[in-house]
């Protein structure tokens, strides 16, 4: 598998769409740039889905990929080592920040298990079939996954994107159940970045002291010694310093572009995995959304380098796809506005030349009055 061979396959929104929405978006008895930024965002929808007017946002759904990192083990997570299945569990039992916001937006909320280290039996087996392998290997040290591992990663992020499209999901809000999972992203985006280990060093959804965080930063140094040899190549990137579930988002990335399925990217975990999949197919950006800003430094970084600007700052850090999700209401917004908004009604053109003839006489007596003065 070559990721570059995403590039070829995956186009922008339609651009004469776009145009079309634009014009008519002038036409609308709301005068053009009231509506700010979501004006922006109901042409998008329409590109996005080669529509106009825009079509309501009917069937999104809330997708997690879920995995432990064995780099959790240094004491780099405010959560302990192995305990992503915790977070699944809270969400299925609706206990989750997540599962309440999905629940009051009536959004579905599916998480896939790509690599998680409990026994399958404790969770459902809807979401622990897809399962790579049991935990990610502790990136200072030692690979995430093996090739093998990595391409099967990549093909179930695809195969996902491919379910969703096909049962007709229309928009996919996008997010991580994972522990750890925020020393691997930041590790993807300082190596594509250029950048060093504390600029990209954050405090992760569960917060960490100040000696977590050194831990945390040379965790991540470690990692970047031992990704910078292999920068070339996409999937050996996320085979040496992602993980399981970071590398079937980066699929499920690109093969949501290449089906035409628009997706907001929660955190930094998803901002991550959105860096590698530009890396590899220049055009998939067009397709994504920043949901909100996470506070995390290499979030802000990834999303800089892909020119999105994030729809809320909410000081939201839970992670898990909620600060995502508080994006959707604001995208369905746009669409129901630019969708039901009516337009102007339209100067007959007999009543134009009947002004203009007016306006004309009008003229006329002004200078015969003035004459006689």
């Amino acid at each position: 598998m070559n990721l570059d061979d995403f590039s070829d396959l995956i186009e922008r929104p339609d651009g004469g769409v776009r145009r079309d929405a634009e014009e008519r978006r002038e036409r609308l008895t709301v005068p053009p740039g009231a509506l700010g930024r979501l004006d922006e965002l109901g042409e998008w929808l329409s590109a996005a889905q080669q529509s106009v007017p825009v079509k309501a946002v009917g069937q999104p759904r809330v997708v997690l990929f879920a995995g432990d990192h064995g780099v959790a083990e240094l004491g780099v997570s405010g959560r302990a080592a192995g305990s992503t299945h915790e977070l699944v569990r809270a969400a299925l039992d609706g206990a989750s920040p997540v599962a309440v916001l999905a629940r009051r937006f009536s959004v579905p909320v599916r998480i896939v298990d790509a690599g998680i280290d409990c026994d399958p039996e404790l969770l459902p087996e809807s979401v622990v079939r897809h399962r790579v392998r049991r935990g990610s290997g502790r990136i200072d040290i030692e690979d995430a996954l093996t090739a093998e591992e990595a391409e099967q990663a990549v093909r179930l992020g695809m195969a996902i994107a491919d379910e969703e499209a096909d049962s007709g999901t229309d928009l996919v809000v996008l997010g991580d159940l994972s522990v750890g999972g925020t020393t691997a992203a930041a590790t993807l985006v300082a190596a594509l970045c250029g950048t060093d280990a504390s600029v990209v060093t954050g405090r992760g959804g569960a917060g960490i002291d100040d000696l977590a965080w050194m831990r945390k930063c040379a965790a991540i140094r470690d990692a970047l010694r031992r990704a910078r040899p292999v920068l070339g190549d996409q999937l050996e990137l996320l085979a040496t310093v992602g993980g399981a579930d970071l590398a079937a988002m980066t699929g499920f990335l690109l093969q949501s572009a290449v089906r035409r399925m628009p997706v907001i990217l929660d955190g930094v975990v998803a901002a991550a995995c959105a860096l590698v999949a530009q890396r590899a197919a220049f055009r998939a950006p067009d397709w994504w959304l920043a949901g909100q800003v996470s506070g995390e430094p290499a979030q802000a970084k990834a999303l800089d380098r892909m020119a999105l600007t994030p729809l809320l700052d909410h000081g939201v850090t839970v992670g898990e796809g909620a600060g995502a999700l508080l994006a959707l209401p604001l995208v369905q917004a746009a669409a129901a506005l630019a969708a039901e908004l009516p337009e102007r009604t339209p100067v007959a053109a007999e009543d134009e030349d009947e002004a203009e003839t007016t306006t004309e006489d009008e003229t006329e007596a002004d200078v015969k009055a003035l004459d006689a003065t």
